[in-house]
């Protein structure tokens, strides 16, 4: 079958670029090819239970389908330069913001509408931050909840499959370029397209490794973060989560000039197990509903490691250190702040008599097993950094559960149209290395979409 653009992957990058298409020009074929399944058919099999084995489904649930990896996240769309993602080295400044806040605008209008826009600009907490040695980044935050995420993709999906065909189940096994075309190939079928848009999210970085090695398309090794989630009584952040929502805050640590910064903040939300292919590490998530909501925030501490020569495989040494945590832990490790900072492990009974009530089901245990000495020390003195502009936060019944591990795609040699070496060959979201988020992933897919129509 011959379509005027394939999508492959149907991640923020691929509906968004669906979507963009669609819109622009209602005449033109388009297909997506996802190996995950429909929303309404993604569900972990193991999940809700204390995850100790993976039982490797054909494809993860979690981390692929419609809505890709993302689809289960708490659903927070940054409007920033500032971090998510190089998006803007590419195309400007200017237009990555502006398509941004052009993707915000569709997920408020497909059920977003009574969400909140959150922002740092201007805000009272930078000062506060800069004079205890903390920087708090620039953005505005579109919180839609993991419940309205889920909402906004059901009725982005609905408005799609009007017009665009989805191939479900149908990983993409090779892909090949011709003289004038572009050739997809699957287990029982072959499809040419005229342009090709790979958006094939973190859970196709073997398989993007794997084109970009056949294709000869140019990459180098990105970086992983590692840390660990914080779990705290709500009102010790409240004064700056009622007002930001979440915010974004970096230290630079004493002994050895690290960067660690606080991610994903979830305020009144709970901690979870994230399975990838049959890693456990922890993640947070948090709700719109104030049913659904708890008396506890959580938030990562990250630390960004980045690899030279001869070592390529960050993601790799990630997961080495992940499958360490799981193995003493049988899956996440959770410890307290006051039993860290004397080197001693956490018990049940330590945890049952602290005042922070854990949200997650983990094993007690002892982090410092697991995470590097340099990881650890600086997380410790992030938490200490933060106890001095919302003091509570070194308390010791503050809770830590580890590993959380952000795995990052390979970058691939794109230029500033997003596109390969290969005139057509557009290579997006995640994917790419380029964006780490959903706001730029969306925003590139809706950024190559109009490239596509106005080159036609």
């Amino acid at each position: 079958m011959k379509y005027d653009v394939v999508i492959i992957g149907a991640g923020p990058g691929g509906i968004f670029s669906a979507y963009e298409l669609m819109k622009q020009n209602n005449d033109l074929k388009i297909a997506v090819f996802e190996a995950g399944n429909p929303l309404s058919k993604r569900h972990c099999p193991i999940d809700g239970d204390k995850v100790k084995t993976c039982i490797k489904c054909k494809t993860c649930a979690i981390m692929s389908g419609f809505g890709g990896a993302g689809a289960f996240s708490d659903g927070k769309y940054n409007i920033t330069n500032d971090f998510g993602g190089t998006l803007y080295e590419h195309i400007g400044k200017k237009d990555a913001l502006d398509l941004m806040r052009y993707v915000d605008e569709i997920n408020v209008a497909y059920g977003g509408q009574d969400t909140k826009m959150y922002s740092t600009a201007g805000t009272k907490f930078k000062k506060l931050c800069m004079q205890n040695k903390l920087k708090l980044l620039d953005a505005s935050v579109r919180h839609l909840g993991t419940d309205i995420n889920y909402v906004v993709l059901e009725n982005l999906y609905a408005k799609l499959k009007e017009h665009v065909d989805f191939h479900f189940n149908t990983p993409v096994e090779r892909l090949e370029v011709l003289e004038d075309r572009y050739r997809i190939i699957t287990k029982n079928d072959t499809t040419d397209c005229s342009k090709c848009i790979v958006s094939v999210g973190r859970s196709g970085s073997k398989w993007m490794e794997q084109i970009c090695k056949e294709l000869d398309i140019p990459t180098k090794s990105n970086r992983v973060d590692l840390g660990v989630r914080v779990e705290l009584p709500a009102v010790i952040f409240s004064h700056l989560t009622d007002e930001l929502y979440e915010s974004k805050i970096v230290y630079r640590t004493e002994k050895f000039e690290d960067n660690v910064r606080t991610f994903c903040m979830n305020p009144y939300g709970i901690v979870v197990n994230e399975n990838t292919n049959g890693i456990v590490t922890a993640n947070g998530h948090s709700y719109e509903d104030p049913s659904k909501q708890t008396e506890n925030t959580n938030f990562a501490l990250l630390v960004a490691k980045h690899f030279s020569e001869p070592f390529k495989d960050s993601n790799g040494y990630g997961e080495s250190i992940a499958r360490l945590s799981n193995m003493l832990g049988g899956g996440v490790i959770v410890q307290r702040f006051g039993d860290l900072v004397r080197g001693r492990r956490s018990t049940v009974a330590r945890i049952e008599e602290g005042m922070v009530r854990p949200t997650l089901a983990a094993t007690p245990g002892d982090l410092s097993l697991v995470l590097p000495k340099r990881i650890l020390d600086g997380i410790i003195e992030m938490i200490y950094a933060l106890d001095k502009i919302a003091p509570g936060t070194a308390n010791d019944d503050t809770l830590l559960y580890g590993v959380e591990v952000k795995f990052y795609n390979m970058e691939v040699d794109i230029d500033e149209n997003l596109e390969s070496r290969y005139k057509g060959l557009y290579i997006i979201g995640d994917g790419s290395g380029v964006t780490h988020s959903l706001s730029h992933a969306s925003a590139s897919g809706v950024y190559v979409a109009r490239q596509i129509v106005e080159n036609l």
